[in-house]
């Protein structure tokens, strides 16, 4: 054996003991970073879960807040609804009471006209008659 192989088998030798102990420090190294990555995500999830519990508060709050609404606005439509309804109601009772006085005090004054017209053409009529008489009077024969 030559002693270059001695030495060429010391080199593989320490390359492969220095990649073997490279090999553990990326090791170490992985496992410190696993242990700080789960305590960062232990950590986040303390200071979190408040925040998504409050938000679920709000959106809980919100949903009802917003049932709410709905039925205030529907309470509000039917109370719209019937006061227009009651207002027709009174409108047409209104009337109603207006117009049949009305049409009751016009019927008499139809029935005054009427009644004026007639004594006035009996009148007309009478005058007509007697100076008629006198004419006929005369061409009597």
């Amino acid at each position: 054996m030559t002693p270059w192989r001695d030495v060429f088998l010391g080199v593989i030798a320490l390359a492969t003991l220095t990649i073997a102990i490279g090999q553990i420090a990326v090791m170490v190294a992985a496992g410190r970073m696993a242990r700080r990555l789960e305590q960062l995500a232990t950590e986040f999830e303390h200071d979190m879960r408040p925040i998504f519990g409050h938000l679920n508060a709000i959106g809980r709050d919100a949903s009802r807040a917003a049932a709410l609404a709905t039925a205030q606005v529907e309470r509000a439509d039917k109370l719209f609804s019937e006061i227009a309804t009651r207002v027709e109601q009174t409108l047409n009772g209104v009337q109603a009471s207006i117009v049949s006085p009305v049409r009751e005090g016009r019927a008499l004054l139809s029935a005054f006209r009427a009644a004026i017209r007639a004594i006035r053409e009996i009148r007309q009529t009478g005058r007509t008659r007697q100076g008629r008489g006198d004419d006929e009077d005369a061409l009597f024969i």
